[in-house]
């Protein structure tokens, strides 16, 4: 028993595939939020039950559409403001109809796909593409959708100060948290900013550049603020629609704390087709806020079909794409010249893919 079993170890290593290793590390993310999003949609089916999903489905109406679809057109064109203000600002403009017709395709790409990113990647890449500099356009879009998140964390944390909410207690120890590593974060990428010709070193510089020479210039962080203000102000009414319509009578304010609450969980990329710790995080949060588990679940529910109903202009752009790129170049209107980007050859979907994995 002593040196035979290792032996049979090492030769069973030996004979796995050569292509196991990527095969597994390419998966293992859509596994991952698979996983996540069965186990938190089982548990709750199993607290619940199936009922106030069908509810949510029930009380949907066409007046709560055409409001969900007017605000969601506001707030996309303040998202894409937001993202040609960076844009600019980082060397790599877009015109305002161009990044709302961009946009609209990400988000229903969000909705539909694992994830929740991968229409923001696609949205980099094309922009990119166009603009000669993929890079800096992966850059616009990671610095205009983290803008966006620093600011509805900071609203966030206001409101839950101020209104009572289930978290309200444990927030501070939370913002202490988050304020130390983020303060830890700054130093080490001024540190490595300064010193060395690594990988590392060159994206502190980098970033350490985009932040004093462009998103924190005098003329950009006002619009950066105030478009992601307006961004978050459209979605906490689109889900209080929602709310209303599911016949949550609970107090604004009290509401407005709640729904902030779960449009957090919204952020964690764990996410398929929207679905999964959004519910978790709208089940606890109700439940803790003595509405019942059941109410959370019908909120979310609602609102999944008013986002999905609101981002539908972008699925009809997607499509009128194909149906041009089937076409040919000439009849797109799109150059025919060579793309500069290095990997132009590639479906930006499956570039997408391929950089989130």
């Amino acid at each position: 028993m002593s040196g035979k079993p290792v032996y049979l170890s090492v030769g069973c290593l030996h004979s796995v595939p050569d292509g196991i290793g990527p095969a597994v590390r390419r998966f293992s993310p859509s596994v991952l939020r698979l996983v996540v999003v069965s186990a938190v949609l089982s548990f709750l089916v199993r607290q619940v039950g199936a009922a106030p999903f069908e509810d949510g489905l029930r009380a949907v109406t066409w007046q709560a559409v055409v409001a969900a679809v007017t605000l969601t057109a506001l707030t996309t064109v303040c998202s894409a403001w937001r993202w040609r203000v960076v844009a600019r600002a980082l060397g790599v403009g877009i015109g305002l109809p161009d990044a709302v017709g961009a946009y609209y395709r990400s988000q229903f790409l969000n909705s539909v796909l694992p994830g929740g990113i991968l229409g923001d990647v696609h949205r980099a890449i094309m922009h990119g593409r166009r603009a000669g500099d993929v890079a800096r356009g992966l850059r616009a879009v990671g610095w205009e959708r983290l803008c966006g998140q620093v600011i509805q964390a900071v609203v966030t944390a206001s409101v839950l100060l101020t209104l009572p909410s289930p978290v309200r207690p444990a927030l501070p120890y939370i913002l202490a948290g988050i304020a130390g590593v983020a303060g830890c974060a700054a130093l080490v990428v001024r540190g490595s900013a300064r010193r060395g010709h690594s990988r590392l070193a060159r994206a502190a510089r980098a970033v350490d550049t985009d932040l004093r020479r462009g998103l924190l210039a005098a003329g950009v962080w006002p619009q950066l603020t105030l478009a992601s203000l307006l961004v978050v102000a459209g979605h906490t009414a689109t889900f209080v629609i929602a709310a209303r319509v599911a016949g949550c009578t609970a107090p604004l304010g009290e509401l407005v704390a709640l729904l902030m609450v779960v449009q957090t969980a919204m952020v964690i990329p764990l996410s398929i087709g929207g679905w999964g710790p959004r519910e978790g995080a709208a089940a606890w949060a109700f439940a803790a806020a003595g509405l019942g588990a059941a109410t959370g679940v019908t909120i979310t529910t609602v609102y999944a079909v008013l986002a999905l109903a609101a981002v539908a202009p972008g699925a009809g752009m997607l499509a009128r794409d194909a149906v041009r790129r089937r076409r040919g170049p000439w009849h797109s209107g799109e150059p025919s010249g060579p793309d500069p980007a290095p990997q132009a050859s590639r479906p930006a979907w499956r570039e997408a893919e391929r950089l989130v994995r």
